[in-house]
């Protein structure tokens, strides 16, 4: 099992084929899934990720999960899509709806990270750009190279130049990846502000799925 972040934004994760429970989902969420995983003793559930790389093509995202649930829902009891819309337009709920397969609510993971009561409490926040913990470490490969900055750095403020902050939704109380971020954020030229959010409404999502069987 190769859980290196370049390995899971470019390949993704394989089902491991046991369980009961499928979770479909972005690689840029495996470390989290996987740890809850392990700490809850949820051995029920297998995990399959698509590339965390299809964030940047969003319009691809509904077509792949469709994919999968095809090509894995006659291996398990239950399929369950650890996915937000995610830039989809909806495309993505109203398929899942179409394959029977349920999904996890909300806009896209800044939501159900913070907890969609709360990030909803944020709508003044047009202004901020957000990282997790997996888009800290893949800066360079979610932001500065796809946006041309490391080839056009005079572009930087063109594309951020509405912007007022970067906000650090962190999974892991990190120092190494809190520097990291602060480095982004002056990379960007944009204020930085830190918020400890742990898995949010991930774990209750996961949690309640669990609790299913």
């Amino acid at each position: 099992m190769d859980l290196t972040d370049d390995h899971l934004t470019t390949q993704g994760l394989e089902a491991e084929g046991r369980g009961r429970l499928l979770l479909i989902a972005c690689g840029a969420l495996a470390h989290e899934i996987l740890a809850l995983k392990r700490h809850n003793g949820w051995d029920h559930m297998d995990l399959q990720c698509l590339p965390a790389k299809l964030h940047l093509y969003p319009e691809k995202i509904t077509e792949e999960v469709e994919k999968a649930v095809i090509a894995q829902r006659a291996k398990y009891d239950r399929i369950f899509v650890v996915y937000a819309d995610c830039g989809t337009g909806g495309l993505l709920q109203a398929k899942c709806a179409d394959l029977g397969v349920e999904m996890v609510a909300g806009p896209h993971c800044y939501a159900f990270y913070e907890g969609l009561d709360r990030f909803a409490a944020h709508e003044d926040e047009i202004s901020a750009f957000y990282l997790t913990d997996f888009l800290v470490r893949q800066f360079d490969a979610f932001v500065w190279k796809p946006m041309g900055l490391d080839r056009h750095p005079q572009l930087r403020d063109m594309i951020f130049g509405n912007y007022a902050k970067l906000v650090y939704q962190a999974q892991t109380d990190d120092p190494a990846l809190r520097a990291k971020a602060q480095d982004c954020a002056d990379r960007l030229g944009l204020a930085y502000e830190y918020r400890f959010t742990g898995y949010g409404d991930l774990k209750a999502s996961l949690e309640k799925q669990a609790a299913t069987y």
